[in-house]
Parts: C-alpha cells; structure tokens; sequence
C-alpha cells in the first residue's frame, strides 16, 4: 500500500488530504473527510446510495479511488443546501413522504439534483427513468417521483414568472 496526497475541492471547500491506493472515494469521503451523508450500501455500484457529483457527474462513489480525485470538485449531499436551509427538493422529499428509514435519500437527492439540473421539465417516465439506478426497500417510489415532479413544476412556474 502507498498512500498519496490528493488536492480537491468538495462541497465548495478545497481540501489536501492523503489517501492510499486502495481505498474507495465513498470511504474517504465518510471516513478521512467525515461527510457521512454519502452512504456506503451495495458496494457494488447498484445500489446508488453512494451517489456524488464529480466534475458535474453524478458517479457511484464506491466505484472510484480517493486518489483519482486529485485536482476534481466533489459534491456531496451536504453540498445540496446553501448556509444549511433545506433546498426545494429536501422539502419536496420531506412533503411527499419520499423517506422512510432514510438511508437512499441522499443517493435520490444526487440523482434527482442531477436530472432536474439537466431536463427542468421531466415527464413521470422520465423521472422514473433518471432515478433508475438507485434502489428503495421503503418507499414504493411514488413519493419520490411526486417530490421531483412538483419541483420540477415549481421551478418552471418560478421561471416563468421570471419572464413576464
């Protein structure tokens, strides 16, 4: 094992941390950083609870070695809020009934971050589609779906006010 200093900026801040070769980004985020948001389920990259952005990407952080981190910008779910409100989506989520036991949420919450980020208009099969990869024994999904469909319309309508 060697171990190597990794430069990054999660969550807004940059940080210099070592990490060895072997250890996985999801177990360097929870475990050297202390973000324990990011959850650590499968292990196998199905599961989705391990979900963060890198570089814009939504990846499976159990997937990835800390050290391929070096120079990247990482968001985790602590990285969802500004000044530690709860965004429209936590809200939507908490309203909806979208959590139970609450160990996928913040794999959907990335997820979801992600899809509205990219498609601000999303059809049901299309939220469905999106949030695909990531795996609820609780919920039966609808909430969750429901949560990301009202933001969704939430944001258009803030937009469109906007406009006229």
């Amino acid at each position: 094992m060697t171990e190597k200093s990794i430069h990054l900026t999660i969550n807004g801040v940059q940080r210099v941390a070592k990490c060895e070769d072997r250890t996985t980004l999801l177990d360097f985020i929870r475990h050297d950083l202390g973000l324990t948001g990011t959850h650590a389920g499968c292990e196998h990259g199905v599961c989705g609870a391990c979900t963060v952005e890198v570089n814009g990407q939504v990846v499976r952080s159990c997937l990835m070695f800390a050290c391929q981190a070096d120079g990247v910008e990482i968001k985790t779910v602590e990285g969802i809020s500004k000044g530690g409100e709860l965004t429209d989506l936590q809200l939507a989520f908490r309203r909806h009934h979208a959590l139970q036991c609450g160990f996928c949420t913040p794999g959907f919450l990335m997820a979801a971050d992600d899809l509205l980020r990219k498609n601000n208009s999303p059809s049901e099969l299309e939220v469905r589609e999106g949030l695909s990869g990531n795996l609820c024994r609780c919920t039966g999904y609808v909430g969750i779906v429901e949560a990301v469909l009202e933001v969704a319309e939430q944001r258009r309508s803030k937009v469109g006010d906007a406009h006229a």
